[in-house]
């Protein structure tokens, strides 16, 4: 399972990267594995404001349905579109296309309380 040094994680399988203020979220590699054949995305709207850990999006496979959780708190200002038309981006390319949403931070210190890639790595192996 690929888990990006640069990253950091949620321990309900989301990573998050941040660059000037704004968060690109998605699930992980383990997570995708574990659903399988991703079919449907069910994304934040912008200008939503979420908390962290909120439900704010849903993923649906071929093998289940679950909710997908913010890791932090701010305004949703952006969901991947591509994901529309192909779902399975998340399957074959989770930490670059397969991104869900983007939140801008409302308290950039909730970073520092998820997951460091080692902590990750101990949680699902």
């Amino acid at each position: 399972m690929q888990v990006p040094e640069s990253l950091r994680y949620a321990t309900s399988h989301e990573w998050v990267s941040v660059t000037d203020g704004i968060a690109t979220i998605g699930v992980t590699d383990h997570a995708q594995a574990e659903l399988t054949d991703v079919v449907y995305l069910e994304l934040p709207t912008p200008g939503k404001q979420v908390k962290a850990g909120d439900a704010v999006a849903v993923i649906e496979s071929v093998k289940a349905a679950n909710d997908i959780y913010t890791p932090v708190s701010g305004e949703v200002v952006e969901f991947n579109p591509n994901l529309e038309t192909d779902p399975s981006a998340v399957n074959h390319a989770p930490y670059t296309d397969g991104w869900m949403f983007r939140i801008r931070l409302s308290d950039p210190g909730e970073i520092e309380k998820l997951l460091t890639p080692a902590e990750y790595r101990s949680q699902i192996s």
